[in-house]
């Protein structure tokens, strides 16, 4: 008996030591950065492109009041409530003493410059395909924004998925970079498959989650329940959107569907992001949208 309490300590003792090596948060080795300038005019479509505005301002902020990321946002799910933070230039209250490093830790591995995991309602999982020179930009950008005091609410979350070491389980798991479309034959498409797979996380909404609070990649698009336990977020895959191109460019541009209806929810945030984005970017993402593969 006491040669099998031995042993159980043992394996127990050597179970937790891989789990503690297997789940420590990633980062990237400061080298990757060397020689990036950063560009305040791509930071500021990077902004825009992914949808940072509408998460991180205060909830019904309006125009220039968009631009104070005082957080604050709840967004409800089968774990808890998560709440947005505070990402303004604020020292302490925001993220103004983060380096460009820090951000793409941030942004690529869900990793805080304390060194602990994020959880995946920061929408890491799509942001870790952003470029290093997008985040360099994104970064100079958002010093450039005002700074606000305002404190961030803590998450709403209970036992066991407030343990953040477990998340580097979940990650281990759910967490790879790379393209959930394979193929894009041309630029265009290539461009919005960056727009949507890597910053607009349209994915994050617009997909279906398993157990875990994954997405599911094989029914991308596909639809899903509403977290808010209110209706669903529809499928835009060639499955459910019968939409023209002309369609998608005047609902991008202006929130409008062919059936005169207006987006609504979360849509009209994404709806004020798409309006400021080019011409051509707008186009590019279309052009995605309908090379989708059909989904049920």
């Amino acid at each position: 008996m006491r040669r099998l309490l031995t042993a159980l300590v043992i394996l127990g003792a050597v179970g937790a030591a891989i789990f503690w090596v297997v789940t420590k948060p990633k980062i990237t080795d400061i080298t990757a950065l060397a020689g990036i300038v950063p560009d305040l005019e791509q930071g500021g479509a990077v902004f825009i492109a992914g949808g940072c505005a509408s998460c991180h301002a205060a909830p019904d902020a309006k125009d220039e009041a968009r631009l104070e990321l005082t957080g604050g946002r709840g967004f409800p799910s089968d774990f808890g409530t998560f709440f947005a933070p505070n990402i303004s230039p604020h020292p302490s209250a925001g993220i103004g003493d983060w380096s460009a490093l820090d951000l793409v830790n941030a942004m690529r591995h869900g990793t805080s410059p304390k060194g602990e995991h994020y959880f995946p309602a920061f929408p890491y999982t799509t942001y870790q395909n952003t470029t290093l020179a997008d985040i360099v930009s994104l970064h100079a950008y958002l010093q450039t924004l005002p700074a606000t005091d305002v404190a961030s609410k803590p998450h709403d979350v209970g036992f066991p998925f407030n343990i953040r070491r477990s998340l580097g389980g979940w990650k281990l798991l759910f967490l790879r970079p790379g393209w959930v479309i394979q193929e894009a034959a041309t630029p265009e498409l290539e461009r919005g498959r960056y727009l949507v797979e890597a910053l607009g996380h349209c994915g994050e909404c617009h997909t279906p989650r398993n157990l875990l609070g994954a997405v599911q990649s094989s029914r991308w698009m596909a639809g899903a329940p509403n977290p808010s336990g209110k209706g669903t977020i529809p499928n835009i895959t060639p499955a459910k959107l019968d939409w023209s191109e002309q369609d998608l460019l005047y609902y991008f541009s202006s929130g409008f569907t062919p059936d005169f209806d207006t987006a609504g929810g979360h849509m009209t945030d994404v709806i004020e992001n798409l309006s400021q984005m080019s011409e051509a970017d707008l186009k590019a993402i279309t052009a995605y949208i309908k090379a989708l593969p059909a989904a049920e």
